[in-house]
């Protein structure tokens, strides 16, 4: 045997330790993009496969909470939205938030959930949050398909609803959505590696954040009915989506260029931040989960 010649033969792939503390192969990526395609299925099948509604949790969840966010808010607190139906007005800030909430949510836990697979078989680590993302967007899409049902709805009534040129852009603010939960995601997993706390902690600070992010309200009326605490509002990159969002479905509020650049500049840090964490976690982290 040409021990010489063994040697110098070119492998297929070769498995080593990660040196780059920075790193998103994405051509490694495109490589196992048929594993992707297997957990984002597994996600989809999974999640409600032993439920007795299954699939029409996805459209529950959000009436139900459109219809609980309009008696509150618009019926009993007197919040106008307009010439908007408070309801659709609530159901269409519903609908982004969720996919951003669902992106958050199901990546966060994604070491201590996955540490079965993690420790028996390689593939790019980021394949698994990049699952969750793409999966939620089928999600997504059931949702905003029945918020056009009622949109439609109220539009044949006679309610005064227009959508605009802008909404051809809508697409990239749902991306923008994906992106931040994804980093955020990516943060809090590696957090709940060492911290277990977070695991309980997320749960609430999702549900505070959502206040913040005038999901049930427009921005323009927390600076004029609590201006000292209208910088928490002010300063929350999400509250800028939900806003811009109405604006390009409902034509209702206004785009702040300036606050969408500071929504896109906040995103891209917390994804670096986020795949930065992630890389240096995924190193070590089955030693503490």
């Amino acid at each position: 045997m040409n021990t010489t010649e063994n040697s110098d033969s070119d492998w297929l792939f070769e498995i080593t330790p990660k040196n780059k503390f920075f790193s998103l192969n994405l051509k490694e990526i495109w490589q196992y993009r048929d594993l992707l395609m297997l957990f984002v299925k597994r996600d989809v099948v999974t999640v409600y496969k032993q439920t007795v509604l299954g699939p029409l949790w996805y459209l529950i969840q959000p009436l139900f909470t459109s219809i609980t966010f309009t008696i509150i808010f618009n019926s009993v607190a007197g919040i106008s939205t307009g010439s908007v139906p408070p309801f659709l007005f609530n159901l269409a800030g519903i609908t982004v938030w969720n996919y951003f909430t669902s992106c958050l949510n199901d990546t966060s836990d994604t070491f201590k959930k996955n540490a079965a697979i993690f420790g028996k078989v390689y593939f790019p680590r980021v394949i698994m949050p990049l699952s969750v993302v793409l999966s939620n967007l089928l999600k997504f899409g059931i949702q905003f398909l029945i918020f056009i049902v009622f949109y439609g709805y109220y539009y044949f009534k006679g309610a005064a609803i227009s959508m605009n040129g802008s909404s051809l852009f809508f697409p990239l603010l749902v991306a923008l959505m994906g992106i931040l939960g994804l980093g955020l995601g990516m943060i809090i997993s590696s957090l709940v590696t060492k911290y277990r706390d977070f695991t309980y902690l997320i749960g609430f600070g999702v549900q505070l954040l959502m206040y913040l992010s005038a999901v049930m309200y427009p921005m323009a009326l927390i600076k004029e009915k609590l201006p000292t605490y209208g910088w928490l509002v002010q300063y929350n990159p999400l509250a800028y989506v939900i806003e811009t969002s109405r604006y390009m479905l409902l034509n209702v509020g206004h785009i702040s260029i300036l606050g969408l650049v500071y929504t896109f500049s906040i995103t891209i840090i917390v994804f670096i931040v986020g795949l930065l964490v992630f890389n240096k976690t995924e190193k070590s982290f089955i030693d503490t989960v």
